[in-house]
């Protein structure tokens, strides 16, 4: 079963399979973000349609657009250089490789038909396993195959800092751009009151960065460096303590802290002088009874299925901190359904905060403004 794990791994982490992958993220994350905004079109009252379109588009188009910059950005900001893939370099290389392994060693046909498809093609997770089986028992052929797919190395605590930085501002723009984009979109189509869905935007994006992207990957981080201060090279155990600090900081935490903040310093930053005075009362009304706690977060948002399904990009972070290479190019689109949902500034609190530009909310938001 291991062994089978390792030749799945090793076919996903092929420089050619990661490349390629990288190439065609692009055309997945605005391709399926014009499908969403299509589908919301379609489903959005006749007199509805253009607003949503332009709401719906706009959203889309920030979080894509700053989920795709955000790799480049996300480099620069810790001054580490870029690495644009370049795919016939790669299968240079690897024609390069295979034809200098082939003219020191012998192989039996079927290891050379699939070493010579190897020098441009991908190969498949049978080929793959041939490779191994036959190549990996001798010293040369565990060489020639560790330089054509690379083994996860296993990070330092200065690179482990440095990664965490780097995948948490790649996180943070694709929010940045769906909050960007929300306002932009609301005040195309809502002139009158655009301003007071602002707040659950930032507070939507606050909720998404710190509960589903930032303080998992602090927890993720910090697990790696307690294994790395304790010299644990197990690939599984580094992994698994790091999922542990996920759940702790992320899952378990994440929405408290972010429910914390949205309270102490968001809401007071979007409330009048009456307001924030009569908040005061009514909190120390309601320390005095029985439930004030409930009370007082009753606005609070709550993790959802959803939320719990965009803990996928934290395995992803997992991955890219213990070497893998195969699951980066997906994080853009993962960190970008976060972005989406701080556009339309989504929440699940009273009913007033569920009050946002969503088309099925449309008739609520009369009502309520």
């Amino acid at each position: 079963m291991l062994n089978h794990i390792k030749t799945v791994g090793k076919y996903l982490d092929q420089p050619l399979v990661v490349g390629k992958f990288s190439k065609v993220v692009p055309g997945v994350l605005l391709g399926g973000a014009t499908l969403y905004t299509a589908n919301e079109v379609r489903k959005a009252p006749k007199d509805k349609k253009k607003e949503v379109a332009i709401n719906t588009g706009m959203i889309l188009g920030a979080t894509s657009l700053a989920a795709l910059a955000a790799p480049i950005i996300a480099a620069k900001a810790v001054r580490k250089p870029y690495e644009k893939i370049d795919i016939n370099k790669i299968k240079q290389f690897n024609n390069d490789l295979v034809e200098n392994f082939l003219s020191q060693n012998a192989v039996d046909s079927n290891v050379h038909k699939v070493l010579e498809k190897a020098k441009s093609k991908v190969l498949n997770i049978k080929e793959i396993g041939l490779l191994r089986k036959k190549l990996e028992p001798t010293e040369q052929g565990k060489k020639f195959l560790d330089a054509f797919v690379p083994e996860p190395q296993n990070v330092t605590a200065g690179e482990i800092v440095q990664d965490m930085g780097r995948l948490s501002v790649l996180g943070a723009l694709p929010v940045a751009g769906g909050i960007a984009g929300g306002i932009a979109g609301d005040v195309v189509t809502d002139k009158k009151t655009w301003k007071q869905k602002v707040p659950n935007k930032i507070k939507e994006g606050v909720y998404q960065y710190l509960a589903n992207i930032f303080l998992c990957n602090v927890g993720a981080a910090g697990a790696l460096g307690v294994m790395e201060s304790l010299k644990v090279k197990s690939k599984a155990a580094r992994a698994t303590s790091m999922v542990g600090g996920i759940i702790l900081t992320g899952v378990i935490g994440g929405s408290s802290i972010a429910n914390y903040i949205s309270r102490k310093f968001i809401n007071p930053l979007f409330e009048s002088k009456e307001t924030r005075q009569m908040n005061k009362i009514k909190h120390r009304q309601e320390k005095l009874e029985k439930h004030s706690h409930k009370k007082m977060k009753s606005d609070d948002r709550k993790p959802e299925l959803l939320d719990i399904c965009l803990h996928t990009d934290d395995i992803a972070t997992v991955a890219v901190m213990s070497g893998l290479k195969w699951i980066e190019p997906a994080l853009p689109i993962l960190y970008a359904i976060s972005g989406y949902r701080a556009g339309i500034g989504y929440r699940n609190g009273d009913d007033k905060a569920k009050c946002h530009h969503h088309h099925n909310n449309y008739e609520h938001d009369k009502k309520e403004l």
